[in-house]
């Protein structure tokens, strides 16, 4: 069940047809995994061999419980199944949709004064696990578009016309959100080079300031060295207001560049 080479997978053997897919489970959780389900159809007879419960299923059977003439057929509930998990797998894609809109948003707004900064570690986070359910999701889409047509390709009988009819609108369906799920992972992949590109920018925002305190401090210590040595003969040094000249002149060195630099839009 967990070979990824089509032979093993999607196989005819003794009139049955043994077909297995990827899906996703523990969506709700903070871990969502893969398992392998494989779907047993012969005859009008439909086994799944599976390890895991997923929801899909568990939907379906309350659903077939409610609508037992939709379950006429082992084809029929086959196809009642793939249905759930494209459905479920729909859920997915909108719920990676709607968080990647609300980070994309977070990046790129600008924070407030009173607003605290942002939280790129846990931006980060978000995007990474984003992006690990969009990809299990294009895992499972890939499997399923692989099972619906072998199922179309199959010429056993159980397949009615109005099961065929339901498979190709599935297929349909798992191409277009293979589409939709490829397009959210161009997205987590700009938005994630987009917050380290704004890590980046915090940082150099950061260094900048060490180096503008530098500048406006270097001018007032050498004035400060200078009046500081411990020489006898020093200019002004004898007169009572030299103390305060000193200070005006490593004021006025630090105010100097300042204004420099704002008049330049350095700051």
């Amino acid at each position: 069940m967990r070979e990824i080479e089509t032979s093993n997978r999607l196989y005819e053997e003794d009139g049955a047809l043994y077909m297995t897919m990827t899906v996703i489970t523990k969506i709700d959780t903070g871990a969502p995994e893969t398992s392998q389900v494989t779907f047993i159809l012969a005859g009008h007879r439909l086994i799944t061999n599976r390890y895991v419960d997923p929801l899909p299923f568990r939907r379906y059977i309350v659903y077939a419980e409610r609508h037992p003439q939709q379950c006429t057929s082992g084809a029929a509930v086959l196809a009642g199944l793939l249905e759930a998990t494209v459905n479920r797998i729909a859920d997915v894609i909108e719920r990676v949709g709607a968080n990647l809109d609300g980070v994309s948003a977070e990046v790129f707004t600008q924070p407030r004064r009173k607003r605290p900064t942002r939280d790129f570690r846990d931006i980060l986070d978000r995007v990474g696990q984003n992006g690990d359910l969009v990809g299990k999701a294009r895992e499972s889409l890939a499997s399923l578009g692989r099972l619906l047509m072998f199922a179309q390709q199959a010429t056993t009988e159980t397949f009615t016309a109005d099961v065929r009819s339901r498979l190709r609108t599935i297929a349909r369906d798992a191409t277009q959100m293979a589409d939709h799920a490829s397009f959210l992972g161009n997205k987590v992949n700009f938005i994630l080079d987009a917050t380290l590109g704004m890590i980046n920018i915090d940082q150099n925002n950061i260094l900048k300031i060490f180096s503008v305190v530098t500048v406006f401090l270097l001018p007032p210590s050498v004035i400060g060295a200078i009046f500081g040595m411990n020489f006898q003969h020093i200019p002004i040094t004898a007169h009572a207001w030299g103390f305060w000249v000193a200070i005006g002149l490593m004021l006025l060195s630090a105010v100097l560049p300042w204004l420099v630099f704002k008049r330049r839009g350095w700051l």
